[in-house]
């Protein structure tokens, strides 16, 4: 006997997954031969560390040149913005048999438990990855209070 499996498209969104990731879900559908060599646009992935005084953020950001990287900081916000461009091209002797070409603008914003002193914070580009350090803004503690 067949031992059949049924696909559920919607059974990751109807669970409610915050760090679900759509392009993750459709990689893993079975989407046919024609799909197979269809590269997704990049996008930028960070890592964030913490320790007293500051925040690291390394961020790939394969194919693009430094003057195109911006990064905005308001308050505990960050903006990485970049434009990237990413030419491809196969021959065989001297024709052209596949000629890829991708550019467009990514842009990654996520927020810090703790406001950023914009004007100590540092950043440096090198290999595709964006390094930023993000001093944590002085006085910016709480303050508990006793109830009674």
């Amino acid at each position: 006997m067949a031992n059949i499996t049924r696909f559920d498209p919607f059974k990751e969104v109807s669970r409610f997954n915050a760090l679900w990731d759509p392009d993750e879900f459709l990689k893993g559908m079975r989407l046919g031969p024609w799909l197979r060599d269809v590269e997704m646009e990049p996008q930028i992935k960070v890592d964030v560390s913490e320790d007293e005084g500051s925040y690291l953020v390394k961020a790939d950001i394969p194919g693009a040149a430094k003057d195109d990287i911006k990064v905005e900081i308001d308050g505990s916000q960050v903006s990485i913005t970049a434009e990237t461009k990413r030419e491809k091209e196969e021959k065989q002797g001297n024709v052209v048999i596949r000629s890829e070409r991708y550019m467009g603008k990514q842009c990654r914003r996520f927020s810090l438990g703790k406001e950023i002193d914009a004007s100590k914070a540092e950043a440096k580009y090198d290999n595709g990855v964006l390094q930023l350090s993000l001093p944590k803004k002085a006085g910016g503690n709480g303050k508990f209070l006793k109830v009674s």
